[in-house]
């Protein structure tokens, strides 16, 4: 992704809906990666306030700070040491 300089105060309805369009993704597709639903995303969209910790991370996408890769790795199952240690236990 190509970086693009935002603050949060940047980051309104408008220019997140033509950027999805521009890089021709879903709203399910684009929300996802920051863990927001395809309902949920289409509010912010049309101007719901989008909370703190979604803004946040939206400016550290936009100014490449955080990858589409990143994202998919915190969103990625993870099975924690107490789930990998009952299933040795037998």
């Amino acid at each position: 992704m190509k970086s693009i300089q935002l603050s949060a105060a940047d980051i309104q309805p408008e220019l997140l809906r033509k950027y999805r369009k521009k890089i021709r993704e879903s709203q399910d597709q684009f929300w996802a990666r920051f863990g927001v639903t395809q309902s949920r995303g289409s509010r912010f969209e049309q101007g719901a306030e989008i909370p703190a910790p979604i803004i946040i991370l939206l400016g550290l996408y936009f100014n490449g700070m955080v990858t589409d890769r990143d994202l998919r790795r915190v969103n990625a199952p993870q099975i924690s040491a107490s789930n990998d240690e009952m299933l040795t236990m037998g």
